[in-house]
């Protein structure tokens, strides 16, 4: 089944618990909360304080992406249940499998993230660890940047290859998601979708509408 992530990065953050309730009531599937360090990418957004206070005001699962180096330094910053899923970068450190393995003893589901120059066969022997590969389909860091080139080759490729080996792991997707590229995607194989200003958080419609209208091209 198709699932749809919020980017909290984009919503009314002086009003966040509404926000919050109104994507509940929206019926979006994740809520996305972006995590950046200045360092790993130039820029800086949520903190732990901020998750830790998110997972108190909602049942909905968080769909944690953290864009930091070394993040296992990190995870122990966070109260996440069983439902929630952590997801770290392939590049942002050099034991990666003993990062992700950090992850799962939590109790909670491990994602993987790979950047657009990354390539799939990268996370070949680490499925084992993983429940989840994001796909990022522009360099982390900022919205608003245009579709990666290969997404949708990459995407085809990741789904193959995770079905060639018998795995039966979500694909996400994440930058630029609109309702023209979120179709593309869809038929390459993603199955969760990030959404931002490019689909949900926009001027003419109501979060629920656009949901509404995003799941009507998936």
């Amino acid at each position: 089944m198709k699932k749809l992530s919020a980017s909290l990065m984009c919503a009314d953050l002086l009003n966040l618990e509404a926000s919050v309730k109104e994507l509940q009531s929206a019926g979006i599937d994740y809520l996305h909360i972006d995590i950046m360090d200045g360092d790993f990418v130039p820029n800086i957004t949520m903190g732990f304080d901020t998750v830790n206070s998110i997972r108190k005001i909602t049942d909905l699962p968080l769909d944690i992406h953290m864009m930091v180096r070394e993040p296992n330094r990190f995870i122990d910053c966070m109260e996440l249940s069983e439902q929630d899923i952590l997801c770290v970068h392939y590049e942002a450190d050099t034991h990666i499998h003993r990062t992700l393995e950090q992850i799962r003893k939590k109790g909670v589901k491990a994602g993987l993230a790979i950047n657009p120059s990354t390539p799939v066969d990268s996370i070949k022997y680490l499925t084992d660890y993983i429940d989840m590969l994001l796909v990022m389909t522009v360099s982390p860091g900022f919205a608003g940047q245009k579709l990666f080139s290969a997404a949708e080759r990459k995407t085809r490729d990741a789904r193959e290859m995770l079905d060639s080996m018998g795995l039966n792991i979500p694909i996400e997707v994440d930058g630029n998601i609109s309702l023209v590229n979120g179709e593309k995607l869809s038929v390459c194989g993603a199955e969760i979708f990030v959404l931002g200003t490019s689909s949900l958080f926009v001027r003419d419609k109501s979060l629920a509408e656009a949901a509404r209208d995003f799941r009507s091209v998936i």
